[in-house]
């Protein structure tokens, strides 16, 4: 990756390299990661047509279930993935987000 990756990205390079070796699918990523298919799913084309994941059917689904697309991290994957920072936890990402404007209200009362 030349660029930083955004923080849905990163979420998701972290959650399949949690377990490198195990194929996951896109629903079960989604409820991980907390995305929803029209952010998921992009990001998943997006590593794929990268090199970071590799991509099948499922060979044997149930039946009465289609097969689904399946997804692991590859070699450049891991080592994308390795790189990331560390994952910051949400807490502290809400306490630095302002609340109803109170960032806008601040700096003018600064002026």
């Amino acid at each position: 990756m030349t660029r930083r990756p955004s923080a849905q990205t990163a979420a998701v390079l972290r959650a399949l390299a949690g377990d490198r070796g195990r194929w996951r699918y896109g629903y079960e990523l989604g409820q991980e990661v907390d995305l929803k298919a029209g952010s998921l799913y992009p990001i998943l084309m997006r590593l794929h047509a990268r090199g970071l994941l590799e991509s099948c059917w499922e060979a044997e689904p149930p039946g009465g279930r289609p097969a689904r697309h399946l997804y692991r991290l590859t070699g450049a994957g891991i080592q994308a993935a390795a790189a990331l920072p560390a994952a910051e936890p949400a807490r502290a990402r809400a306490a630095r987000r302002p609340v109803n404007g109170s960032a806008r209200i601040a700096s003018r009362g600064a002026r």
